[in-house]
């Protein structure tokens, strides 16, 4: 068995072509001597797109006899993503040098999402390979559906709200140019800031892209910060119709994962684990280790998830009924469908919440900018009446 020493972090560029980011080495010690291995922990991730390719063709493959190095290896020829082609190519000389599937994909860093490298580990422990693969297409599928419909019902009111912005802009240049061309006369301040002219303008691009911007980037590093997800994620759940829709995602997803654990053959604890962490939920994420406490101390699985008040009522009370008959991963699985179609519900209920919301902003902002330019011209006809 090949072991592997972590060694320090540090620069093997000359070992890596194309260079791909900072790697970790791996110093490998087995019967053919010590070798060196790159880590790519800043390496691209893998197009979902992609990965439901690649998951069908492997799980086919597995299927029918082929060797799985050779399967990686295919897959990766089969590829038109040079990305994954890349990856799953040095996969298979991975796997040709005696590593494991779990460890070399790891080895490729962020290529691959983490839930689906856990997974794999699950199938390459018990032998149910093929199975995880296929599920993890399925799953893949689904997520690709629903962000496209979530994206295709906010691009209307987001490119409202773009094209309100740009003319708001373009509205404060045309006012400072006229203001420059009639020397002495008081250029309009709409906006009540003090923009107007070619810096107001940009000024207020500044202003409003770059928040949008910001707060983008802040989303996705709270994200992507299983510390930011534990902090925000409760906060979040208990906003309206946002709330609602991220609890159905999670439940969706940790029934998923448990019934599919389950019937591979995992034990509870490490299934637990693995169905919370799927969920991508800080807020479940966190209710790991209690609801394992309980489960070890003795209550039910019905109990333990009920003392998280992260489960409502119906879905924990098919979970009871289902221990009672001992049945409870082929009820998750029964029940998968239809907590992903109600997640679907949510998800669609969530973008057109946040469509009216930029309806209502681009609506107010313009009825606000009505209003200054009608007290602007008031205050004109004031001024000339004071002169008479």
């Amino acid at each position: 068995m090949l072991c592997c020493l972590e060694a320090e972090s540090f620069d093997i560029r000359q070992h890596a072509a194309p260079f791909r980011g900072p790697v970790f080495a791996k110093i490998g010690v087995g019967l053919g001597g010590a070798q060196i291995r790159e880590t790519f922990v800043f390496n691209p991730r893998i197009r979902t797109k992609s990965l439901v390719i690649v998951c069908r063709s492997l799980a086919t493959m597995l299927d029918t006899g082929i060797p799985i190095g050779r399967s990686f290896e295919l897959a990766g020829q089969k590829s038109a993503d040079p990305q994954c082609r890349r990856v799953m190519l040095e996969i298979a000389a991975d796997l040709r040098r005696g590593l494991d599937v779990t460890e070399a994909m790891r080895d490729q860093g962020q290529a691959f999402p983490e839930a689906m490298v856990d997974l794999i580990g699950v199938g390459e422990q018990t032998g149910s390979l093929p199975n995880i693969l296929k599920s993890l297409a399925g799953n893949f599928e689904n997520s690709i559906r629903l962000r496209r419909a979530f994206f295709s019902a906010i691009a209307w009111p987001a490119f409202q709200m773009v094209a309100a912005i740009l003319v708001i802009g373009l509205l404060l240049y045309i006012l400072g140019w006229i203001a420059e061309s009639h020397r002495g006369s008081k250029p309009i301040d709409i906006l009540g800031l003090g923009l107007y002219g070619t810096e107001g303008a940009l000024t207020w691009f500044a202003m409003t892209f770059g928040t949008l911007i910001g707060g983008f980037i802040a989303g996705v590093i709270i994200r992507r910060s299983l510390m930011g997800q534990r902090i925000f994620d409760p906060l979040v759940l208990r906003i309206p119709v946002i709330g609602g829709s991220m609890r159905s995602f999670a439940i969706a997803r940790f029934s998923w994962s448990f019934a599919l654990t389950q019937q591979a053959g995992m034990s509870i604890e490490p299934s637990l684990r693995q169905s919370f962490k799927a969920t991508s939920n800080g807020a479940f994420i966190k209710a790991a280790p209690e609801v394992w406490g309980r489960v070890r101390a003795g209550e039910t699985l019905y109990e333990s998830l009920a003392a998280t008040d992260l489960f409502p009522t119906d879905y924990l009370s098919i979970v009871d009924v289902a221990e009672t008959s001992g049945t409870v991963p082929e009820a998750l699985d029964r029940l998968s469908p239809e907590l992903e179609a109600q997640a679907r519900r949510s998800l669609e209920t969530l973008a057109s919440a946040l469509a009216w919301v930029i309806w209502c902003a681009v609506a107010v902002f313009i009825i606000f900018l009505i209003f200054r330019i009608f007290q602007f011209y008031v205050g004109q006809i004031n001024d000339a009446l004071k002169q008479v």
